[in-house]
């Protein structure tokens, strides 16, 4: 192979669909289509003269070819994803796009007021919102800031916590007048659960309440958070949800007063290298004065 014909754009889709499993999720996660990862794919096995992807019924089965170039194909993309942040870095222009990275519920209730503060305020900044319930890698430009409820542990991020999430137990009021009302914690396991799939934040917060409960002890189970809160707002059951979000419907009432669930802190994350990117400086600052008063 001639190295100076070799495309090295086709590196990203490479690992996009090692690290995916399938060519649609590894299109899904750069933004594209899954024909045109596919023909990366292909591309790249045509220069490299290997296969690298068993396909099978189950998605792509990487070949030893494949896990034999994994290592230098992402010290290619850590080189050149360095590369983009010192030149967004260096940008002195204060105009431009932040991509901003959170999970559904903040991108969806928590933020668009927040955001709409901002545009009145920064006009010249356009914002990229990307609702994901993963921890988006920063490193990898998946966003230039992130909200997340754990604290990054890459150790070249900036992190700031700027306040904390409360969780309460609610039911629509419909629900209440069918079921009756909950009156103290153990009166909880009598009553219709809205819980998660795979997720086992809710059993074990009943766990830490002495209550031995399992997954097919909920009525409606989702890990989906968008679903999970319309599941409780329209009256399937009792739930457990961020106060700023239940604050939103008036048919939720809150249940349990006295039962004690531990908030969520809320921390900013933020490469180094592109922290001092005017815009995304902007962008940083008044999300960590706004977003407390959101939370109050």
């Amino acid at each position: 192979m001639n190295t100076s014909d070799f495309n090295w754009t086709l590196i990203r889709s490479f690992l996009a669909a090692l690290d995916r499993g399938s060519l649609m999720a590894a299109a899904r996660s750069l933004g594209t289509t899954q024909p045109t990862v596919g023909r990366h794919i292909g591309e790249l096995e045509s220069q490299l003269g290997v296969v690298l992807f068993e396909r099978t019924g189950r998605g792509l089965e990487p070949t030893l070819h494949a896990q034999r170039l994994a290592d230098a194909a992402r010290a290619m993309a850590s080189a050149a994803d360095q590369l983009a942040r010192q030149a967004s870095g260096a940008q002195n222009d204060g105009g431009g796009t932040v991509r901003i990275s959170a999970s559904q519920p903040v991108t969806c209730v928590l933020l668009p007021p927040v955001l709409l503060q901002m545009r009145l305020a920064l006009p010249d900044i356009q914002i990229d919102l990307v609702s994901s319930n993963a921890v988006s890698n920063l490193l990898q430009r998946e966003a230039d800031i992130a909200l997340r409820m754990v604290r990054p542990d890459q150790a070249s991020l900036v992190c700031k916590r700027i306040g904390q999430v409360a969780i309460g137990t609610y039911a629509h009021r419909d629900y209440l007048r069918r079921r009756g009302t909950p009156r103290a914690p153990a009166d909880l396991l009598t009553h219709d659960l809205i819980g998660n799939d795979r997720n086992t934040d809710i059993v074990r917060g009943f766990a830490d309440m002495g209550f031995s409960i399992k997954r097919e002890d909920f009525a409606v189970r989702t890990d989906d958070l968008n679903a999970y809160h319309a599941a409780v707002g329209a009256g399937l059951g009792v739930g457990f949800l961020p106060r700023y979000a239940a604050r939103l419907n008036p048919d939720l009432v809150p249940l349990l007063p006295l039962l004690s669930i531990p908030p969520l802190p809320m921390w900013l994350a933020v490469h180094r290298e592109i922290r001092s990117n005017p815009r995304i400086r902007q962008v940083w600052d008044f999300l960590a004065q706004a977003l407390p008063q959101a939370l109050t």
